[in-house]
Parts: structure tokens; sequence; C-alpha cells
């Protein structure tokens, strides 16, 4: 309870910050900064962007890991591999390569078509692995009672897939409300580009803040609609069910349609970036210094390391508390997690800086406030999978382990962890992907002479240097293919019941 606690208010600090600037502007002038047709039409773009993207993401998430795992779908499992590759390729490096490709796509409707590319293999993951641990029987037992394939779905499968759709339909929607690289590519306001440039062009802190108000207005409401959604039903069972696989459904005329849809979102998600990216690296760049893009790969990875590895440990009491003990008290503490990561990075950043400037000047500007401008950001995406992973670990195991007479901390390492690990190596690798990709906290929060290869792409490429940013694209690619094969690679050793 303690350490669930401690990891809270560190997430809360930054909202603390913007909360104390915000009330220095005073009521009057509050209400003139927010009541304007401009804040209006960041309103409006915002929940356009997370209405549209998560629909279309939940869709696409569902309706492929459905083929993938319940149909006959020809070479399934070289399917699964290519649903989960776009993780790989980081949103802004897929905006990159559409905008290099067709410079005309903007505004919503390329930020909604980036971003569903981008974004959709969080709900694939999950509910992929949801469906290869099901037991059979359930689905079985409704087509027995007369119910079709798909009726047998929509009764039976879709209600003990809620937790893990509920789950990335989450983290989607906290990645568009934090997204600043695709939709400044792509020109479409938000309020994380409005406080952005508030703070960089304005040099408006307070401005900014209130904006940063309405930004985690937005994330509650999100956060309310997903705890009101999950409602309080059990999924953990102690038994493993039928050891036996699904008998997968012919797809008869639809073939033909299933392939399209797969191939057509792969050479969209998957075929644009690679190719663009091969366009531009075989142009050259006279001006590329391998020793400098060695060094750059170096200090990214080993950001990544450090902040994936502290983040699931900093998750890791949290899902407990909210896994094993259900109060108000515990659902708090985990909402807090959540606000403080709908904050766009430059919020947290500038928050961070006042905190160490003012109470901890010898860490200000070193790595140790940048690995916790990570955790704060990037916590809900480790705490999304081991809360995952805890739903399906019965509890009675735990207490069985305890009856027998094993402490708590042997209890964790030989009963709990083992039945969480993958949950916690897929909440690492996410962590380490968006670790590898984020741009704004890192811009502001690098010690001086760290670049990593988020930074020195948006340099190039925000110079309109395609040719220049393509060799730090390939990279971050090449970053993240290794950690999004371990995400696969923990999925597929689920069981396939």
């Amino acid at each position: 309870m303690v350490t669930s606690l401690a990891v809270a208010v560190l997430c809360l600090l930054p909202l603390g910050v913007v909360v104390a600037a915000s009330i220095d502007v005073g009521w009057d002038a509050a209400r003139t900064l927010l009541w304007r047709p401009r804040v209006a039409e960041l309103l409006r773009n915002t929940t356009a962007l997370v209405v549209l993207t998560v629909t279309a993401t939940t869709l696409l998430g569902l309706s492929t890991a459905w083929l993938v795992e319940r149909t006959a779908l020809p070479g399934a499992r070289v399917w699964r591999v290519l649903m989960v590759c776009p993780l790989a390729v980081p949103a802004f490096v897929n905006s990159y390569a559409w905008v290099t490709v067709r410079p005309d796509l903007e505004g919503l409707r390329g930020a909604v078509l980036v971003t569903t590319l981008s974004y959709f293999p969080f709900v694939f993951l999950p509910v992929s692995a949801a469906l290869r641990s099901l037991d059979p029987t359930v689905e079985e037992t409704a087509r027995s009672l007369g119910l079709g394939p798909w009726r047998a779905f929509l009764r039976a499968v879709l209600p003990q897939l809620r937790h893990a759709t509920l789950g990335g339909m989450l983290l989607v929607s906290l990645h568009l409300l934090a997204e600043f690289g695709v939709l400044a590519m792509l020109r479409f306001p938000t309020f994380t580009t409005a406080i952005l440039e508030q703070f960089q062009v304005a040099f408006s802190d307070s401005a900014g803040s209130l904006l940063a108000l309405v930004l985690m207005g937005l994330c509650l409401g999100l956060l309310t609609a997903d705890q009101l959604l999950r409602g309080t039903s059990r999924q953990a069972r102690v038994g493993r069910g039928a050891a036996r696989r699904p008998v997968r459904a012919a797809l008869g005329r639809w073939k033909a349609p299933a392939l399209a849809l797969m191939g057509g979102l792969t050479a969209a998600a998957l075929g644009v970036p690679v190719a663009s990216l091969a366009r531009w690296l075989a142009a050259g760049d006279p001006t590329f210094d391998g020793r400098t893009w060695l060094v750059t790969v170096g200090s990214t990875v080993g950001l990544a390391l450090v902040a994936g590895l502290l983040t699931v440990v900093a998750a890791f009491p949290v899902a407990w508390l909210i896994s094993r003990r259900r109060s108000w008290l515990s659902i708090l503490t985990e909402r807090a997690t959540y606000v403080a990561s709908s904050l766009p990075g430059v919020v947290v950043a500038l928050a961070l800086v006042t905190l160490t400037i003012r109470y901890a000047r010898p860490v200000y500007q070193t790595s140790i406030v940048l690995v916790a401008a990570y955790a704060i950001l990037f916590i809900p995406r480790a705490m999304v999978s081991i809360r995952a992973s805890m739903a399906h670990a019965p509890e009675e195991l735990t207490q069985a382990a305890r009856a027998l007479g094993a402490g708590p901390v042997r209890t964790f390492a030989r009963v709990l962890l083992p039945l969480t690990l993958p949950g916690a190596l897929a909440g690492f690798a996410m962590v380490f992907i968006a670790v590898s990709t984020e741009l704004t906290a890192t811009l502001i929060l690098a010690p001086t002479g760290v670049r990593t290869l988020a930074t020195a792409f948006w340099s190039a490429s925000e110079s309109i240097d395609y040719a220049g940013a393509a060799p730090y694209a390939a990279a971050l690619i090449l970053v993240s293919t290794p950690v999004t094969y371990l995400l696969l690679h923990r999925s597929d050793e689920e069981p396939d019941l």
C-alpha cells in the first residue's frame, strides 16, 4: 500500500505544478483564456480524433484478431506477426512516410489514418492473446444451443474479451491525448500541439497550464468510462479449461475479402513506411556521420532499458493493489497514474524542471529527471499489461501459498510473479518502444550533449531534410523490432487452448 501511494504521489507531482500555475492565473483571467473560439476548436478536434481513431482501432483490432485466432485464414501465423509489426514503426515516422508520399495529407483525415495504422496493434495484441487463452467449451456450448458462429461469438466470446479490449482502447486514447509529433507534422491542432505552442512560441505558462487542465479533464472522463465499462465481474479461474484448440470457422466466400483486408492493412501500416524509408536512404545524405549515429542509438537504447525496468517495477504494486484490494483508495491510486500520463511530455518536463530547480537542484538536467519523466508518462502502458495478467491469476493460489507458510516475498516470487511475468514483459516492451520514440520531454530534459533517435529525427524532418532524417527513422525501427518480437513471443507463449 505504501509503495503504491508513493508511486501515485510521484505521478501527481506534475499535476500539482499545473494546478498551482492555473490557480495563480485567477478566475477572471482563466475564464477569458478558456472561453474562446480557439479552445472550442481544440476541444472539437481532440474529441473527434479520439472518437474516430479509437473506433477504427477497436474494429480493426477485434476483426483481425478474430480472423487470425478463430478462422481458417490461410497463413494465420504469418498474419499474426504482421499485425504486431506496426508497433516497430513509431507513429511520427509513419506520418513522415505518408507525408513524403502524399504531401496533401493533413488535417483530421490524415491524423485518423496515421494514428489508426500506428495504434491498432494495441487492441489486436491483447485481444489475440485473450482469444487463445479462452476455454473453447463456452463457445461450443453456445453453438450447441442453436446459436450460429456470429451470434455465438457476440454472446459467448466477446464478453470475455471485455478487459483486453478496454485495456487496448484506453492505451490508444491516452496515446492520442498526448500525441504531438504526428499531429504537428500533419498540421492538425489539438490541445497537445496548442500547449506546446503556448510554451514555446507565446511563452505563456498560464495559458498552457489551463489547456493542460482541460486535457486532464478529458482524461478523467475516459478513465471514468473505462471504470464503468469494466464492471466488477471476475475473469480468473483456477483450472485451465479444456486443453485443446477451438474449431476454426470456415470463411467460405469471405476468404477473399478477409485476405484483402489483411493485405491492405499490412501494405498501409508497413509497406508505405518501409518503401518511403528505402527511397530516402537510397537518395543518401552527404552530411551523415556514422559515429554520431551509433552514439545516438546507444543513448536511446540505454535510456529505454533503464526507464522500462523502472516503470515496470513501479507499476507492479499499483496493479497488485487494484487487482487484490478493490477500494476507493486503490481506484484513486490507479487513476492518479493514468491522469498524469495524459499530460503532454512538454507539460511533465516543464513541471519537473520547476520542481528540480526549486527543491532538487543537484539533479537538474540529469538523466535521473529524464527517466522519472518517462516513468510518469508511460506507467499506464506497463499497468495495463500487468493488470490484465493479474486479472487471470487466481487469488486462491496466493492464499494457498500463504496458508502453507510462505511469506509475502516468497509467495510473490514463487506464485504471482510467474503468472504475471508475460504481462510484465509485454509492459516492458511497450514502455521501451514508447521511450525510444518520446520527443517533447526528451527535447527539454535531455542532459547537455545527449541526443536520442527521436530528437535527431525530429530535428532533421522539421527542416524538411527527409534524406537526413531517414537513417534515424530506420534506426528507430531497428531498435523497436526486437522488442516488438518480444511482445509477439510472449503472446505466442499464451496457451493455445
